[in-house]
């Protein structure tokens, strides 16, 4: 399991609360989030309750001011632990909801889907294999979305709008 250590102020100040594993709602534990330290593992947190709202993923070190690092006007509200995986990564994307249009399998990471596919952005994936982080530009920049293995059928009823992937990159057991 992974530890993170969130802290009620800027620069580890104030009460502090440890988490090793997925909090759907900090509230109960703290009012506020305002810096953290992961200890180990890697963790997806999120600006809304229930892992909603905006998403930022991080790794081992120290997070003295990750609202102004991030461009967060929020603070963090739920974390999700992402279990270390050591194998092969295997994904299918599709440019259309519910598996539907152009199908390409992923193996490794993608920059730029337009470049690589022609293809004008990601509407459902499959992951079979592995843990990724998908990006809503190119590069590996803009919001960002952790998919583990599973079926991700709609975007959009994920509560994520007319959102369109174009980069995605997988989680290392390097990262930890």
């Amino acid at each position: 399991m992974g530890r993170v250590t969130f802290y009620e102020e800027k620069n580890f100040m104030g009460r502090s609360w440890d988490c090793m594993g997925d909090c759907a709602d900090m509230h109960s534990y703290m009012s506020r989030c305002h810096s953290c330290r992961v200890h180990s593992g890697c963790f997806m947190v999120y600006d809304q309750a229930n892992y909603m709202g905006n998403s930022y993923f991080m790794r081992r070190g120290e997070y003295g001011d990750y609202m102004n690092m991030f461009g967060w006007n929020n603070c963090i509200r739920s974390c999700r632990y992402i279990p270390m995986y050591r194998g092969n990564y295997r994904m299918r994307i599709y440019d259309r909801d519910n598996f539907g249009g152009q199908m390409h399998e992923f193996m490794d990471d993608c920059d730029n889907c337009m470049d690589r596919y022609r293809m004008n952005g990601c509407m459902s994936c499959h992951v079979m294999d592995g843990h990724w982080l998908m990006y809503e530009q190119p590069h590996y920049r803009g919001r960002m979305w952790y998919f583990g293995p599973g079926e991700y059928r709609n975007f959009m009823n994920m509560g994520w709008g007319n959102m369109r992937f174009m980069s995605m990159r997988r989680i290392m057991d390097s990262w930890y």
